[in-house]
């Protein structure tokens, strides 16, 4: 299974295809909009947000409610693309009507790819870098994660997201929270996290943050219970899902880091609270005593719950901006302001938690027999009843 995404953040629409979803999957427009709307929400969430009203349209690779096999096609209108048309449209315009616009941007943003993107691709207007490396982006990320979640489900694999820290406050999270529990709680949070108190504090912070013209990171947290054991693989470095899915988590607009389990806490451990100790009972079959690995080893799921963490920096768009370089006159200026938000940690938890879901399906899709879902379940079945007695 794959993916492509097109589109411009104020341009007409984001477009992605898919391929390589099993035929006979049970599939409809709400199974993709709810994660657009849980994307879109979120304390700190800026004016964009307000604009837009993200629902999908699905222009191929479903009849009648049910996958064929063939390539989807998943569409998300821009409504803000009718007050940009001039200056996004395709068509080409005179250098008089470029300048009468005065959009041309020149000054990069500290933090942005404006900069690098300018330089690489020969762009003196930047809009050109910024448009696409926004985070709008994302929206047809989380609705290829939204098909991710429903080829999971159909084989009985529950995936959630929450956060656990924003400006520096950290939630206090019991351990071993099902999947379930984690969802129920995180969705009546508006900022996602699981600790009441915690989450009222992040929203001061989150507060504070704006009036000071300010922006504030955080971390959050993916849980996917259910896995058969033996995704992944040992045998060579880009076959390890791990692996997979730390560069997928990495790919996510301003996240800076990624831990599985423990992460880096593991370094500060001896050996014996670090490793997972296993067991067997009849009814389950093998299981771990503590699942400090993450539900990982040697590049494989172990069959205990899958544990991601992701690390956001704070978005470099501010609103008291930083000192940069106009790259036309070479001189000192304060950064460009674009509309922005000032802590996207909650809605990022919503994009993690479904880039982390993308790579468990692709997983799950390269190890079973899936060209029609009834295929995947009966194989994911006998797999799992295999690995029981083994």
């Amino acid at each position: 299974m794959r993916f492509l995404t097109a589109g411009e953040s104020h341009g007409p629409q984001l477009t992605t295809i898919i391929e390589g979803v099993p035929a006979q999957l049970r599939l409809v427009e709400d199974d993709i909009n709810r994660e657009l709307v849980r994307r879109q929400g979120g304390y700190g969430r800026g004016r964009r947000m307000q604009i837009e009203k993200d629902q999908v349209k699905i222009l191929s690779g479903v009849r009648h409610g049910y996958t064929t096999g063939a390539p989807i096609t998943f569409v998300v209108e821009n409504n803000d693309w009718k007050n940009w048309t001039k200056i996004m449209g395709s068509a080409p315009i005179s250098k008089e009507e470029e300048d009468k616009m005065r959009r041309r941007l020149t000054r990069p943003r500290p933090g942005h790819a404006d900069l690098n993107g300018a330089i690489k691709y020969g762009h003196r207007d930047m809009r050109d870098v910024l448009e696409r490396s926004s985070a709008r982006e994302t929206t047809v990320r989380v609705a290829c994660g939204a098909l991710a979640k429903v080829i999971l489900r159909a084989i009985n694999v529950d995936v959630a997201g929450h956060v656990r820290i924003i400006g520096g406050i950290e939630a206090n999270v019991e351990e071993h929270l099902s999947v379930k529990d984690i969802q129920e709680r995180s969705e009546v949070s508006p900022v996602r996290c699981l600790d009441e108190q915690a989450g009222a504090k992040m929203m001061e912070a989150i507060d504070q943050a704006k009036q000071d013209g300010d922006s504030i990171g955080g971390v959050v947290e993916v849980v996917v219970e259910g896995l058969p054991i033996g995704l992944g693989s040992h045998v060579h470095y880009d076959r390890k899902l791990d692996g997979k899915i730390a560069g997928a988590v990495m790919s996510i607009n301003a996240f800076k880091g990624v831990e599985i389990g423990l992460g880096f806490e593991a370094a500060n451990r001896p050996g014996s609270q670090v490793h997972d100790e296993i067991i067997w009972n009849q009814e389950e079959g093998y299981r771990r005593r503590t699942n400090n690995l993450g539900g990982f080893e040697g590049g494989m799921t172990n069959g205990m719950p899958v544990i991601v963490k992701g690390v956001m920096k704070p978005i470099p768009t501010l609103y008291k901006p930083l000192k940069s370089v106009d790259i036309e006159s070479k001189e000192a200026f304060d950064a460009g302001v674009e509309r922005s938000d000032s802590c996207a940690v909650p809605a990022a938890s919503v994009v993690c938690e479904n880039v982390v879901a993308w790579e468990v399906a692709c997983s799950v899709l390269d190890t079973f027999p899936a060209d029609q879902i009834e295929d995947l379940q009966q194989a994911v079945s006998r797999q799992m009843e295999k690995a029981k007695g083994f």
